[in-house]
């Protein structure tokens, strides 16, 4: 399973329980609200001490939330897992621009380019204020922080142009602080980056 895929079945495991668990909740409060309403029921029943109960409604819920737990964590801990081979990329943010660095200290602003069954493992800061890195289509978003080196890691498994934003309010020209990825065939990449 890649990255994305765990991120994805993360997010659909947790919103499936929660619509499951909304349903329920609802249906049964709905029919004791009918079944046992005043005009049937005078005098309410009293459950106190109900250990078995007790139990149920601790024990479920607890298992639910420790299964969310292990879903989330299985999901993080493959977006932390860089592999071996992962060719890697400086990424300074700025107002407003991304600057990418590659190996051979070719340097490129706003545009990403990558070779296509890579992965890439992205090397973030910041050279200025609070920044944070997003890129929707690979599920990967990381603060920029001056002074503070983090990563972030995808694999460039097809081909296509997509975007990079920052998802962090950087100043007045923020919303304009967009960047490009470009995965392209490794032939193509090789010329690119011997590029001057």
């Amino acid at each position: 399973m890649t990255a994305v895929q765990g991120v994805d079945q993360a997010f659909w495991y947790i919103i499936g329980f929660s619509l499951f668990l909304l349903t329920g909740i609802t249906v049964v409060m709905v029919y004791f609200v009918i079944r046992y309403r005043r005009s049937i029921h005078p005098v309410s029943s009293d459950i106190r001490d109900n250990y078995g109960l007790e139990i149920v409604w601790t024990v479920i819920p607890t298992l639910i939330a420790l299964s969310m737990f292990y879903i989330g964590w299985k999901s993080y801990v493959g977006l932390r897992t860089v592999p071996d081979d992962a060719m890697e990329v400086e990424v300074l943010a700025q107002k407003y621009s991304w600057i990418f660095v590659y190996d051979n200290d070719k340097e490129t602003e706003n545009e990403l380019v990558v070779p296509l069954g890579r992965a890439v493992r992205l090397n973030v800061t910041s050279l200025d204020v609070l920044h944070s890195f997003y890129l929707p289509a690979f599920r990967i978003k990381v603060d920029a922080v001056r002074g503070m080196d983090t990563y972030a890691w995808f694999r460039a498994d097809e081909l296509g142009e997509y975007d990079i934003e920052c998802t962090e309010y950087c100043g007045v020209s923020h919303s304009a602080m967009v960047a490009t990825l470009r995965i392209v065939p490794q032939e193509e990449f090789d010329g690119w980056v011997e590029e001057p």
